[in-house]
């Protein structure tokens, strides 16, 4: 996870974790994002990357992954975490998720990207509130 707000990357991470995720990480920035990339054994199978953040920015992060020298790095699917509501294309960007974020559709989407995480409890029917509502 990419993301410059402190109590939403902690308390994206802690969900994610609680949901069986085990293996989640998170940076302030782009370009930590990148030195962390850089240096990790093996690719996340999914990024989770706010736009407007203090360093680089989130559109400056994904025009320096496609460039990157690393293929496997080019590959990792991101979903755009954003409260802004302006839609462009954006490379690497295989979806949007609007702020405050739907924990439902995150974690669906999690699932989708990363695969079925086994040995957790089956997401409950009832909605959860979105994140920054609690």
């Amino acid at each position: 996870m990419v993301e410059d707000d402190r109590a939403i990357r902690e308390t994206v991470v802690d969900l994610l974790k609680d949901e069986g995720f085990s293996k989640v990480s998170a940076v302030r920035h782009g370009k930590e994002a990148i030195t962390w990339l850089e240096a990790a054994s093996e690719m996340p199978g999914l990024i989770l990357l706010d736009l407007m953040m203090p360093v680089m920015d989130g559109e400056s992060f994904l025009r320096a992954v496609q460039v990157h020298p690393n293929p496997v790095l080019r590959s990792v699917p991101v979903i755009v975490l954003t409260a802004s509501r302006r839609r462009t294309e954006l490379p690497g960007c295989v979806t949007w998720l609007d702020k405050p974020i739907d924990i439902e559709r995150l974690l669906q989407l999690c699932s989708e990207y990363v695969g079925p995480i086994e040995g957790t409890a089956p997401l409950s029917s009832e909605p959860l509130p979105p994140l920054g509502a609690r």
